[in-house]
């Protein structure tokens, strides 16, 4: 039971953070790179996710959870005031999650030589 919570609890955690933050009806600041840093947010969001999820279950599972995630988180903001849910942000949420799990890969090819 500890080791489930040990491996799921954080999953927990941060989805929790995601899900307070979409929650937010208006997260716009109003500055000129507002939206690129939005995005790249996205994309660290999710990357975190798939980390705390690839402990949990492997990366393949872990990249499935993610994207699941950020369709549900999508379709969440769909009910928030002055938000939207977006294809595009799911598609930028699962590149984070993606692009993870490619440097690890990569990071493990390189290290190993094979």
């Amino acid at each position: 039971m500890k080791r489930k919570l040990n491996l799921w609890g954080p999953v927990v955690a941060w989805c929790a953070v995601i899900f307070a933050l979409s929650a937010v009806p208006d997260l716009n600041s109003g500055l000129s790179y507002d939206f690129p840093l939005r995005k790249a947010a996205h994309m660290a969001e999710y990357a975190i996710l798939w980390a705390l999820a690839r402990r949990a279950m492997g990366d393949g599972w872990g990249l499935v959870f993610s994207v699941l995630y950020a369709m549900s988180d999508e379709y969440h903001q769909s009910f928030v005031g002055g938000r939207h849910g977006a294809w595009t942000d799911v598609l930028i949420d699962s590149a984070g999650a993606l692009l993870a799990l490619t440097s690890v890969r990569l990071r493990a090819i390189l290290r190993h030589g094979s």
